[in-house]
């Protein structure tokens, strides 16, 4: 139950990376040794600092750093073990990416996906920074979140709200503003699920109803798949100076998420030169010591301990990496204790729930919300995409007889808590379920706040039904209404709770609650059918579009707590709709190409997803197969109209291409590391049961370590060159946080302006895509947006730039970036199919 150093350094085989290749499975190569935090960036004065404090910690010490307690033995979701000696109390790592779960008297945010449909960098920052205040002052020292693994290859993955967009760019671009606002507040964000984690069907061992004997998926992706698209946002958030990222539950290859030398070494730590430290997903670590030389640096929960033995200087840069995030978003400024219990809502209970044990105050219900409602009604409705509209909206405020139809318009009648990490689809719909959820502190349904308008205007009569079962009560009241609202919902989430036969994924596309039913009966009944959809993702609505009774559709997403608020807001013209859509909208889910899969396709072995589409997924995908969407990505109307003109691109003088190169210095040791006999446990010491210490039980490193192949001959199962802590070559592709420092220079300035030509003041979001000309490449791929608040008649100059990143390709051969031959096009425009401008980019090569 333990862990042991000495300059003889002794280690277990990952068994991830077992030769596949004979099976003709795709294989995850093997990279070695982890690389060691150099303090790069922005990092330095952190570097010092943490280098300063882990010089101090004996090797337990620095054990109790990296690992968990264990689940339930602590206030949080996940604790690390405390370094009494030096006051530092460990740290306390706290779902989720849309609020602080598990407490009380905290905010329920939109979720991820709401603030993508914004388009508006500014908005994500400010909700970033706004939850990373609320974890801070409830005590929490990591905020699991934000999320660009699922990046949403399909459109039906039961995490995808999660997270932002299938888009790579703008994915990236969302995860840099939110992390910049989490750690601004004090806290360190953990960027997840690191990679590849795109579907809930076997992301885990044993976790689909009758296939409880087979492996974790593998998702295959070769090397142009993962840089040009889902290692993308992850550069972002690395050169945004994330302090932690979560690896994942799958396997990558065939190599496990947490165990992949290749992902975790090569890619993150070395390309991307991460600087921070890498946790597990819990329970995610399927090795112990393996998982070390991998470039783990963090297990979670904690009940898999770190076995074995294994570098001085790789234990060392893990407790380095953790205290060096600590130190970069200030915590040694701004912690404070951890002041609520995830296990009970009561206001005493035991300390170590899992143990029944150490009784006494737990929670002390401190208010964090301060005024984050007024930035959530905001988000939600800037949120809102006008999918449709035949001049229905907004209202008046005199229509005569307001109808409300739909479960989705009222309350949960348990209340909106009532199902624990909203396990239920019962009323209205405002986060989806799983660990990425938080407790609602009140949540404003549709039907109230449509009512408290209507009764404040006091022009006019409203009714509600929010039975769906009450079809004939519904056509009676729609036939005489002036104004029919009719409310749907489509839910998912993670996919240890299963909701309606929903595995986390969706089953399909279609609605929920039965309201396809009340949308078809209200709509036969009232020529001024107004639909709003709270989804997860995308729904099939291509009838609805057409229907002519159907005057005007809505997507509202998944709110948080100000829904109802946020919706009037928009259906009444306070707010004029400018969210755009962050995802593609197809006719069937055929139109992907791109399905969950379900079943065990290698059998008993690990199922075989293979990324065969490549970069092609969402609109991509849709243009390449020349598939007409009802609503593409980017799309969204207004109450005004915009025109986007005079495009104009200048070319810049960047400095040529220079792939980084040199060694890095070697390993550093830091000291401190004794005899086994000064790491057992002390005498007379009370253990909890199930609490993981950093304590071996005896001498016997065998016996302590508890892994058989201690004391086989070092060669017979040590990776080559994981124990090397000589110096190192430097990537091609790295030299920097995010990547290459070149990949970032600024190539060409693109300017366009943007001109409210309607009556009424609004929001229009210009997009630029490009073509970057090769026969493989997308027919165009969005590089940058802004959202841009115009009056009537005014007109502003967009300014942006395209860097060297923007215009490479990933070439597997070289290992680098490369700008290629092809002539290349820029487009400007405010969808991915409606692109009035276009210019070719003068060639640049290297």
């Amino acid at each position: 139950m333990g862990f042991w150093c000495s300059e003889v350094v002794i280690a277990v085989v990952i068994a991830a990376l077992s030769t596949v290749n004979a099976q003709n499975l795709a294989y995850s190569p093997p990279f070695y040794p982890s690389p060691w935090m150099s303090g790069n960036g922005d990092w330095a004065e952190a570097h010092e600092k943490a280098v300063q404090f882990v010089s101090q910690l004996t090797l337990p010490e620095k054990v109790n750093l990296t690992s968990g307690v264990g689940w339930m033995q602590g206030n949080c979701v996940g604790n690390t073990g405390s370094i009494p000696r030096l006051n530092f109390p460990g740290f306390c790592m706290q779902d989720s990416p849309l609020g602080v779960r598990f407490t009380d008297y905290v905010s329920a945010f939109p979720a991820g996906v709401n603030t993508a449909a914004t388009w508006d960098k500014r908005l994500a920052y400010q909700r970033g920074n706004a939850m990373g205040n609320e974890h801070r002052n409830k005590g929490v020292d990591v905020q699991l979140g934000p999320v660009a693994g699922p990046l949403g290859r399909s459109p039906d993955g039961g995490r995808d709200w999660e997270g932002f967009s299938p888009d790579p760019v703008f994915t990236g671009a969302m995860m840099a503003a939110t992390i910049k606002g989490i750690q601004d507040a004090g806290v360190i964000a953990c960027a997840k699920h690191y990679i590849l984690n795109e579907q809930e069907y076997f992301r885990q061992p044993g976790s689909v109803t009758g296939y409880e004997n087979i492996p974790a998926e593998s998702s295959n992706a070769d090397d142009k798949t993962l840089h040009e698209l889902y290692l993308w946002p992850f550069a972002d958030a690395v050169r945004a100076g994330v302090g932690s990222i979560m690896c994942s539950y799958e396997q990558i290859n065939n190599s496990y998420g947490c165990s992949n030398a290749y992902t975790l070494n090569k890619l993150l730590k070395s390309e991307l030169d991460f600087q921070g430290f890498v946790t597990s997903d819990w329970w995610a670590q399927q090795s112990g010591v393996g998982t070390a030389l991998a470039g783990l640096d963090m297990t979670m929960a904690g009940d898999t301990v770190l076995n074995g033995t294994v570098p001085e200087w790789r234990i060392d840069d893990m407790a380095v990496r953790i205290m060096a995030a600590y130190y970069k978003v200030g915590r040694d400024r701004y912690w404070i204790p951890t002041n609520f219990n995830s296990w009970t809502n009561s206001t005493f209970g035991p300390q170590h729930a899992l143990a029944n044990m150490s009784y006494g105050q737990v929670n002390y219900h401190v208010n964090v919300q301060a005024n984050h409602g007024e930035l959530i009604r905001q988000i939600g409705s800037s949120s809102i995409v006008l999918l449709k509209n035949n001049g229905a909206l907004p209202l008046t405020g005199h229509e005569v007889f307001t109808g409300i139809f739909g479960e989705d318009a009222g309350a949960n009648p348990g209340g909106p808590n009532a199902c624990a990490d909203r396990s239920c689809d019962n009323g209205t719909l405002a986060m989806g379920w799983g660990s990425g959820t938080a407790q609602f502190p009140y949540l404003i349904t549709p039907e109230e706040a449509i009512q408290t308008k209507v009764q404040s205007l006091g022009t006019g009569t409203v009714q509600a039904i929010t039975d769906n079962n009450a079809l004939s009560q519904m056509a009676e009241v729609a036939s005489r209404a002036s104004v029919c609202l009719v409310f749907g919902n489509a839910d998912s989430g993670e996919g240890y709770l299963t909701i309606d036969g929903n595995e986390g994924d969706r089953k399909n596309l279609t609605l929920w609650q039965g309201a396809d039913q009340v949308i078809e009966q209200v709509s036969a009944h009232c020529n001024n059918t107004i639909l709003v959809l709270h989804t997860a993702g995308p729904v099939i609505v291509s009838d609805w579009d057409n229907h002519p009774n159907i005057t005007a559709i809505l997507w509202a997403g998944l709110p948080g707590q100000e829904s109802g608020n946020s919706l009037v807001d928009v259906l009444y013209g306070d707010v004029n709709p400018g969210g755009k859509s962050p995802f593609t909208w197809g006719k069937k889910l055929e139109d992907w190409g791109t399905p969950i899969l379900t079943k065990p396709n290698n059998g008993a072995g690990a199922p075989q997803i293979d990324y065969s589409e490549g970069i092609f997924i969402d609109y991509r995908k849709f243009d390449r197969d020349n598939i007409t969407p009802t609503y593409e990505f980017g799309f969204g109307l207004s109450y005004t109209t915009f025109e986007i003109s005079d495009l104009c691109v200048e070319p810049i003088n960047a400095p040529p291409y220079v792939p980084s190169n040199g060694m890095t210095k070697a390993a550093p040791s830091l000291g401190n590391y004794t005899s086994p006999s000064d790491y057992v446990f002390p005498d007379g010491f009370s253990r909890i049961p199930e609490y993981v210490y950093p304590w071996i039980n005896s001498t016997d490193l065998k016996a302590s370590s508890g892994d058989p192949r201690y004391g086989l001959p070092s060669n017979s199962y040590i990776p080559p060159g994981a124990t090397d802590g000589s110096p190192q070559l430097i990537l091609g592709a790295g030299g920097a946080p995010g990547g290459n420092p070149g990949l970032y220079e600024e190539m060409y300035t693109i300017t366009a302006t943007v001109k409210n030509t309607g009556e009424v003041a609004g929001d229009e979001v210009p997009q630029l895509y490009i073509c970057l000309g090769a026969p493989d490449d997308p027919k165009v791929a969005l590089r940058d947006f802004d959202r841009i608040s115009l009056e009537p008649g005014e007109e502003k100059i967009w300014n942006t730039a395209l860097t060297r990143r923007d215009v490479s390709n990933w070439d597997p051969v070289t290992q680098n970036w490369v700008i290629s031959k092809y002539p290349k096009t820029v487009y400007v425009g405010n969808s991915s199919r409606k692109l009035p401008l276009k210019a070719e980019l003068p060639l640049y090569a290297d």
